[in-house]
């Protein structure tokens, strides 16, 4: 590292530093949902391998929870594996595959967080659909932020999950076809989607530069703030965080009103 990278990374320490000074912890959101996006365009621009993007885009994770656990965070979701990821090569999907059951393994051998899936697990390998019940069973005791890791998982997938989920609990009540047609409002629907017990987003992060959810928590950011960010998601630093909650506590949030 010469002289000019060393000066810019300290100039940068001491501007999140000030940032985080400044940060009001009662302004914070309570959940973020993040799509971290950019792996394989941050490995091409390094001339790296997309495994190797893949790679340290996962290696960013404990990193990044750890900044949400300084600033009061209760709930964050991380987009590990939409419903379209299936459709890329083999090559590629295998190893991530891989990959993502690590993260899934560290984070609940970690001890600082409780992990949980969101998403449809009958579309996810044995193999995964058994790490990722251990790490619920394993976590479950943990009083730190809750993880979700949303893998296998689409908004309109989990939104088509809550409504068949809801029919199947109508059918067991006895409840009538007229009766549940009357009875049906947002918050039954909403009872039923993966993060049911939980708090919505109030912030979304997305990385890269791309300026849309592409299907993430359709159903729960109706009223979410977001922050697009043109950082790939493996470069993406405590600065940029801080920025993003800086950002989202300057807001006004009138929900319409």
């Amino acid at each position: 590292m010469n002289l000019r990278d060393k000066l810019r990374g300290l100039l940068v320490r001491l501007y999140a530093r000030r940032v985080e000074g400044h940060l009001d912890h009662a302004q914070v959101p309570k959940h973020i949902g993040v799509i971290m996006d950019g792996n394989r365009r941050w490995a091409k621009a390094a001339g790296s391998s997309t495994v190797d993007g893949h790679r340290a885009g996962a290696g960013k994770i404990e990193e990044f929870l750890g900044w949400c656990t300084e600033t009061d965070v209760e709930v964050v979701t991380l987009w590990l594996l939409s419903t379209d990821n299936f459709d890329r090569p083999q090559e590629e999907l295998v190893p991530l595959l891989g990959i993502i059951e690590d993260v899934v393994r560290t984070l609940a051998a970690d001890g600082r967080w409780r992990v949980h899936h969101v998403g449809t697990p009958d579309l996810l390998p044995s193999g995964m659909q058994t790490v990722l019940k251990e790490a619920e069973e394993t976590t479950a005791h943990v009083d730190g932020i809750v993880v979700n890791v949303a893998i296998g998982y689409g908004g309109r997938q989990e939104i088509a999950d809550a409504v068949r989920s809801m029919l199947l609990d109508a059918k067991d009540r006895g409840t009538s076809m007229e009766e549940l047609a009357d009875a049906v409002d947002t918050d039954m629907i909403g009872r039923h989607l993966y993060t049911s017990d939980q708090p919505d987003p109030d912030l979304v992060i997305r990385t890269s530069g791309e300026q849309r959810l592409s299907g993430f928590m359709l159903w729960q950011t109706a009223h979410s703030e977001y922050y697009f960010c043109d950082v790939f998601w493996p470069a993406f630093r405590k600065v940029d965080f801080l920025r993003a909650m800086r950002d989202y506590a300057v807001r006004h949030r009138r929900y319409g009103g």
